[in-house]
């Protein structure tokens, strides 16, 4: 059974828990981490930072569950929107959007969440076979 909230964010790349990164300390201050998911669909390479496709696949992406505070819901999602540079005063078209997506926690669990996921399909870029971009980075 899936649970629904939309105070859900699941994040796969550049957002995962580093507390060298600016936006970590945006969800260790206002949410509450809910574990490690995998969410299917595929990873690649952008240079900088990854990018998933978002579908049916047998390949997982991994990533992290947050639940955002609801009162700081917007704020954060402004924030986060800004970030990945989809925000209604970044120009169109934007390589990402967020969707929500069906995330499996390590226990078994599924819960939805939003998610950022490209808009097009990455031409040329490399795919990170394994979905899990932090410990592909480390190889690097």
């Amino acid at each position: 059974m899936m649970q629904s909230d939309p105070h859900r964010i699941f994040v796969y790349g550049t957002l995962r828990r580093d507390p060298r990164h600016e936006m970590f300390h945006l969800f260790a201050k206002h949410a509450r981490y809910l574990g490690e998911a995998t969410v299917p669909g595929r990873l690649f390479d952008l240079g900088d930072y990854p990018g998933m496709l978002h579908g049916e696949s047998s390949v997982r992406v991994v990533g992290e569950v947050y639940e955002i505070v609801p009162e700081m819901w917007d704020d954060i999602i402004r924030q986060l929107d800004e970030y990945e540079g989809c925000s209604p005063s970044d120009p169109a078209p934007h390589e990402y959007r967020r969707d929500v997506v069906n995330a499996r926690l390590e226990g078994g669990q599924v819960l939805s969440a939003w998610a950022y996921v490209l808009n097009r399909w990455p031409t040329n870029m490399p795919e990170i076979r394994s979905g899990d971009y932090v410990s592909w980075r480390a190889r690097a």
